[in-house]
């Protein structure tokens, strides 16, 4: 899927991504993934359904979602380059990416956020319903690990 708007493109295309300015963001921008080694950056996303912005040669944003395609779908590593802020991004990329093929009919679409509490709420999200339901085990510092 692809889809062009005001001189930038959104595309569901892997091979269009640039794994390097992806990992560059993640592992020196972003809050939730500080350190992440380029090798996990390019298995995760392997592994996802993953959505690019692009203006020009220069991918200007990302997102991918963790999905069996069937009952689930975890939203993660969304960015806009701060360059690019502002510009009505995020929201269209949240368009293209919820009327997606493969994250239709899902029971449960999630995320976690720091900051975006108001741009995901658009699009239906809420806060979870019953959290003392939910349980996960958290190695926060995982990255900053001395790696061989």
């Amino acid at each position: 899927m692809e889809i062009s708007e005001n001189g930038f493109i959104f595309s569901d295309n892997k091979a269009h991504l640039d794994i390097e300015a992806i990992h560059q963001y993640l592992s020196e921008e972003s809050y939730w993934a500080e350190g992440i080694p380029l090798a996990t950056v390019k298995h995760s996303i392997e592994n996802s359904l993953c959505f690019g912005i692009y203006k020009g040669p220069e991918q200007v944003g990302f997102a991918r979602w963790i999905t069996d395609k069937a009952t689930f779908g975890w939203l993660c590593d969304v960015y806009i380059k701060e360059t690019y802020r502002g510009l009505g991004l995020s929201k269209k990329l949240m368009s293209f990416m919820i009327f997606h093929p493969d994250l239709q009919g899902l029971r449960r679409y999630q995320l976690a956020t720091l900051d975006a509490h108001g741009l995901y709420e658009q699009f239906g999200f809420s806060q979870i319903q019953n959290p003392e339901r939910q349980m996960a085990i958290a190695n926060p510092n995982i990255y900053k690990q001395v790696q061989d």
